[in-house]
């Protein structure tokens, strides 16, 4: 029976590729059907992938390390759940009558397609672009896996000592992909390197491509907050108490969002091509920090969601994305998204956008600040909790008045505060 491939599945939406970092088994063990065989790492989430059929491990295809695209084969597994590993194929007459000279000869070069196998998709391309062997460079990554600054130093070229009296040779232009000179730093005594971990290499990947990708324009608004406030500690005690954990600030900005996204639909939509997808379902992204790096878990249909509804799906996804037990179908579909980074030190910042979306909206720290307001008919200088919102928007979707007008309409919302739970 034809053995079966083990293939690396989507693990999130925008996702493309994934890195192994533990394979459970090994060459020869038998398995049963649905049972972990690697753990693969991707700019969205850690996942185990399960075997699809009983039988032995044939053969492991690609090594811990090692980053391959979405639908890559993985391992090849024998079916049948009482087969045996395959018996070390038997050495052939001629080989053991070579001459013993042939013995002493060199092992062969990896080929190279090993050598690519071990370099990271941006080292490859940037060995192309810079003309540099990659069998010719020492990994530094996992694995010994060749990275962008492994092949940047190679293709750094040394100025060979100029003669006396001859004048210095103009530099080359340098090849795409190349760093310059300047971008290098040499190390200090002191330093402390720190590898990126697989995770953090592909989201710093991705953040790239984002930005490479979508023209990001942004645009903050003061929102005062003391409406939310009130509302909020109106209820929190008694909230807490029926659902065993906190009203935050986070889900009534998700209620306005999705409530201004209902009338300026050109925010909740994708760039496909040279057309803009205006999409139906508003399924918000909400950013959380784990332990291990950022994730993004979805909020399906939040737009038909109460307030104590929003509150009860983040503070589900939230835990559970802490306590790495979302599966991959909670980290794809989002339309828009929403950043909370901490209320410490952030009066506001932009976010980058998490592709394929058009927009994302960062919330900033919420502080007691002076503000002018009117009163009796004059104007007064009164202290008021005030938030920042910032908003990153892709202006190849939206243009400046529209995002304008969704940013002051989620002001509007959060400052009315017409709420119940």
């Amino acid at each position: 029976m034809a053995s079966v491939g083990v293939e690396l599945p989507a693990l999130g939406e925008s996702v493309v590729e994934g890195t192994v970092s533990r394979w459970l088994v090994k060459e020869g063990d038998v398995v049963r059907v649905d049972q972990p065989l690697v753990e693969v790492t991707t700019d969205k989430v850690d996942a185990e992938i399960p075997s699809p059929t009983a039988g032995v491990v044939e053969k492991i295809l690609v090594p811990e390390g090692e980053t391959v695209p979405v639908g890559s084969v993985l391992a090849q597994i024998a079916p049948g759940a009482e087969a045996a590993a395959a018996p070390p194929a038997p050495v052939e007459p001629a080989a053991a009558a070579a001459p013993a000279a042939a013995a002493a000869a060199p092992a062969a070069a990896p080929s190279a397609a090993a050598v690519e196998a071990r370099a990271t998709p941006v080292a490859r391309r940037m060995a192309e672009d810079s003309q540099v062997d990659l069998g010719d460079v020492a990994g530094s990554g996992v694995s010994g896996r060749v990275t962008k600054r492994d092949v940047a130093a190679v293709a750094a070229p040394s100025a060979p000592p100029a003669a006396a009296a001859a004048p210095a040779a103009p530099r080359a232009p340098a090849a795409r992909g190349e760093l310059p000179a300047y971008m290098h730093y040499e190390l200090q005594e002191g330093d402390r390197v720190v590898p990126m971990t697989p995770l953090r290499r592909i989201v710093a990947e991705h953040m790239v491509l984002s930005k490479q990708t979508s023209p990001h324009v942004g645009t903050v608004a003061e929102v005062d907050m003391g409406g939310v406030a009130r509302f909020r500690d109106g209820h929190k005690r008694a909230f807490r108490e029926a659902n065993g954990y906190s009203l935050t600030f986070l889900p009534f900005i998700v209620h306005a969002t999705v409530r201004a996204l209902r009338e300026y639909p050109r925010l909740n939509a994708s760039v496909v091509e040279d057309a803009i997808v205006e999409k139906q379902g508003v399924h918000i992204g909400v950013a959380v920090e784990t332990d291990k790096g950022l994730v993004v878990p979805v909020v399906r249909h939040a737009d038909r969601l109460s307030l104590a509804g929003l509150a009860a799906a983040i503070e589900d996804l939230s835990g559970r994305a802490r306590g790495k037990k979302l599966s991959p179908d909670e980290l794809r579909g989002g339309t828009f998204t929403v950043s909370n980074p901490g209320r410490h030190g952030n009066l506001y910042g932009f976010a980058i956008i998490n592709q394929p979306q058009v927009g994302i909206l960062r919330m900033g720290e919420i502080a007691k600040r002076p503000v002018v307001r009117e009163l009796d008919g004059e104007d007064a200088i009164v202290i008021r909790p005030t938030m920042h919102l910032a908003l990153s928007y892709d202006h190849r979707a939206v243009d400046g008045a529209p995002a304008n007008g969704f940013l002051h309409r989620v002001r509007e919302l959060l400052e009315e505060a017409e709420y119940t739970l």
